[in-house]
């Protein structure tokens, strides 16, 4: 058994060369707000969620991006709300946002 039942992964990178990155896209504040919203539900700690930092995961047109495991589900974000949604639907439902799904 995994020591979490879900990770999710956030782009955070920020190109040094200026082209389009999740970071440019609030990525950060998002990730923040999803660190917080699953703490505030009582998502987070051993067998439940946990929220992680990740650098370049090189989808950078669909930023900002985000990958859940076990699952493989690969996300993008525009604000918090979508942030909710995801963890709402996909972390308490078990169901897949498909709206905010990339392939």
């Amino acid at each position: 058994m995994s020591h979490f039942k879900y990770h999710l992964f956030f782009c955070l990178n920020q190109r040094e060369n200026g082209k389009d990155c999740c970071a440019q896209h609030n990525a950060q504040g998002l990730f923040e707000h999803a660190k917080l919203r699953c703490k505030d539900l009582g998502l987070s700690g051993e067998g439940k969620v946990r929220v992680n930092k990740a650098g370049c995961l090189d989808r950078c047109a669909h930023g900002p991006v985000m990958v859940v495991y076990p699952e493989g589900i690969w996300y993008t974000a525009i604000d918090q709300s979508d942030i909710d949604e995801i963890i709402d639907t996909h972390f308490v439902k078990g169901q897949v946002v498909d709206r905010l799904r990339i392939d």
